[in-house]
């Protein structure tokens, strides 16, 4: 055998074997560099499916069931004798459950004009960072009512689908930081019946709202619903566009919402086309939500 070729045989193979793995490395570590971070969503834009009376853009995760007692009292400038309200109050009941993550279902009840109600809300783009880097969260509500009290228009026909009204609403929001979000939502509601021949079966409306976090547990919430039809105003039907404040307060399961509104209604179609108050008049409603969350389902 000869050793000497041998020898340098095995050198040459063993400097090629190493440069090949230094070359090996250097391709891991570029593919390393490359390689997409993973998608970062945002989390907790709002502490509760609703900022106030409206829908926020969260959901409720798959397989969790909402119980939620929505609450709204009579006006505060009523006095003494009606107790600023509290003698007359107007109720919600509601269940809200999770499909999946991005889909969700939910059935109420309210005793204002003993109206029943369905909705389905669908998470369409999620805010995030990393390798999708999604500025906002889009969501999708297709809501129907039914109004249940006996019928009001004796010179009409009582259809049941004169009692129907549907709502699609496009639910855009954002997570600023870690204290402010803001959410913008276009409704469109459709009424099949209307109380008179000059209004409209159509409206249009911008609903603007905002959070404050004042701590891990509590934060300050608005809303705004413009109802954008230039004849539509308090002057010309008596109806005004929707206004409320309040304060949240998580406590474990539990998000406990106070509220300040002019509207009475729960549901979208009575607090943006059927809202009469006035905030300068005082003519507020004191009203709370309370929201408990149960697991049906372990994932």
């Amino acid at each position: 055998m000869n050793y000497p070729k041998t020898l340098g045989l095995f050198l040459v193979l063993s400097l090629f074997s190493r440069v090949a793995q230094a070359q090996q490395a250097d391709l891991l570590n570029m593919l390393d560099s490359i390689t997409p971070k993973e998608i970062e969503y945002t989390y907790g834009t709002f502490k509760s499916t609703r900022v106030l009376n409206g829908h926020s853009n969260e959901r409720m995760p798959e397989g969790q069931l909402d119980f939620r007692i929505e609450h709204r009292f009579g006006l505060i400038n009523k006095g003494y004798y009606e107790f600023f309200g509290l003698d007359n109050a107007t109720t919600l009941f509601a269940l809200e459950y999770g499909i999946k993550d991005w889909v969700m279902l939910g059935i109420n009840r309210s005793s204002l004009d003993k109206t029943v109600s369905g909705f389905t809300k669908f998470s369409i783009l999620r805010q995030s960072t990393g390798a999708l880097n999604m500025p906002v969260s889009v969501s999708l509500l297709l809501g129907t009512s039914v109004v249940g009290i006996n019928w009001p228009h004796p010179e009409r026909n009582n259809y049941f689908s004169s009692r129907v009204s549907y709502t699609s609403q496009l639910i855009i929001a954002r997570k600023l930081n870690e204290s402010i979000s803001l959410q913008l939502s276009p409704v469109w509601i459709h009424r099949n019946l209307v109380p008179t021949i000059t209004d409209k079966n159509d409206m249009f409306a911008l609903g603007i709202s905002g959070r404050y976090k004042l701590s891990r547990r509590i934060s300050l919430n608005g809303e705004y619903y413009p109802v954008l039809s230039p004849s539509w105003n308090h002057q010309n039907t008596g109806y005004t566009n929707a206004l409320s404040f309040g304060i949240d307060i998580e406590t474990g399961g539990h998000v406990f919402q106070i509220i300040l509104s002019n509207s009475e209604g729960m549901n979208e179609k009575t607090f943006i086309t059927e809202s009469t108050g006035m905030w300068l008049n005082g003519d507020i409603h004191l009203g709370f939500n309370i929201s408990r969350v149960f697991s049906l389902k372990q994932k």
